[in-house]
């Protein structure tokens, strides 16, 4: 069983009567890699900074190993941080920026007549020697050890600042958007990289970032926020699969959501028709929002669907076309290996698994049609509005 190294509780952050944090609770484990997932100005940094002792909290407390830390300033804390711009040495070669940290003597308390006393401890030159040699094996930078760290690549002054904040042995490195400055290609193989130090060095990582994608590759926790509350907590598969609100299912990946009835359990109506699903525990027609994803929608014969459509755009992505179908007024996003051209009409089939209810919220409303805008789109959130296609012959 896990054990628990860093709790917020009830952590609230404002500035000027401005609320950044609201009412924040959080646990870490220890050895988690933990991301912090949101967009710009939704409080993530705020909270690492709070965790790694740059803020102190208006209200609430911090506790580190059960022990609360609220104002034990940072050089204090076990923990370590990684900046998106990594703050090197320029007139430093890498060695000697990732030893910098070493060479400071460190505070230690030693017994002296039965009392408490500090003393400056200075590691040897071996010791020194040992532990950056280490780091650099660690980050794949061995052999670089003399190179003048403004001639090496945006990724290697990475692993440099990696290795700078790792040698002094915290217990939790805090990374804040650190891949933001590279290339495509960089970050995805910074991600693996990742992944693979915080395994290998046994630490906990909470990492900060407005990605998904990356949050999804590396973490084994994600906390996604928004206007400074958490929305959601869990894994990366539950996160995609079982979005909680309608900003999740928006923030992660692609998402058609769409106003629903929940007529009982295992079944949802839609646009007037009644879909099986897998979600249960709601009340007898509960207005909802009903979350499909892209890749769930499987394009059939117009007269074998449930339901019918017209496509009106088409872009192909390699791997797929990302198309757009129109259905009574609302545009679905379909994800597809099927070439359906613009002006064609459509039949959709989607599984019981394929569909994922979810509770009305702030959000409902907000989200989920592709089009900029829709003259029927007030008529769809209507229970009783039944389609054209009903009287027309325009259905499944």
């Amino acid at each position: 069983m896990s054990k628990e190294l860093i709790r917020l509780s009830d952590c609230v952050m404002s500035y000027d009567g401005d609320v950044v944090l609201d009412h924040i609770n959080l646990y870490i484990n220890d050895r988690e890699f933990l991301t912090l997932l949101g967009p710009s100005g939704c409080g993530k940094t705020t909270t690492l900074r709070i965790i790694g002792g740059f803020l102190s909290p208006t209200a609430g407390d911090v506790f580190f190993d059960g022990v609360r830390i609220n104002d034990v300033p940072p050089h204090k804390r076990a923990v370590n941080t990684v900046f998106q711009k990594y703050a090197l040495f320029p007139h430093l070669n890498v060695y000697e920026n990732v030893a910098f940290g070493l060479r400071i003597p460190r505070a230690e308390t030693v017994e002296r007549d039965g009392k408490a006393a500090s003393r400056k401890v200075k590691l040897s030159k071996q010791e020194i020697h040992n532990r950056v040699m280490e780091m650099l094996e660690v980050v794949n930078l061995k052999g670089f050890e003399r190179r003048s760290v403004s001639a090496l690549s945006g990724g290697q002054q990475q692993r440099v600042a990696i290795a700078r904040a790792l040698v002094n042995r915290p217990k939790v490195l805090l990374l804040d958007e650190p891949l933001g400055a590279l290339d495509m290609r960089l970050r995805k193989d910074m991600q693996g990289e990742l992944k693979r130090i915080q395994r290998e060095m046994g630490i906990t990582f909470i990492y900060v970032t407005h990605d998904q994608e990356e949050a999804l590759a590396m973490s084994d926790t994600v906390v996604v926020m928004d206007q400074g509350k958490i929305q959601q907590i869990g894994t990366p598969e539950d996160i995609y699969n079982e979005p909680k609100n309608a900003f999740v299912a928006d923030f992660i990946g692609e998402s058609n959501i769409l106003d629903g009835v929940m007529r009982a359990d295992g079944v949802v109506e839609i646009f007037n028709r009644r879909f099986p699903c897998l979600d249960k525990g709601f009340a007898p027609d509960e207005p909802v929002d009903v979350v499909i994803r892209p890749e769930d929608v499987d394009i059939v014969d117009p007269g074998s669907g449930q339901l019918r459509g017209t496509v009106t755009a088409v872009t192909f992505k390699g791997v797929h076309y990302d198309t757009i179908v129109d259905f009574y007024g609302f545009k679905w996003l379909i994800q597809t290996t099927d070439f359906c051209p613009a002006g064609s009409d459509i039949g959709i089939q989607i599984d019981p698994d394929g569909i994922h209810v979810m509770r009305k919220s702030q959000y409902s409303g907000l989200f989920g049609d592709y089009s900029s805008y829709s003259e029927e789109y007030e008529e769809i959130g209507d229970a009783d509005y039944v389609p054209d296609g009903e009287e027309d012959g325009h259905e499944a």
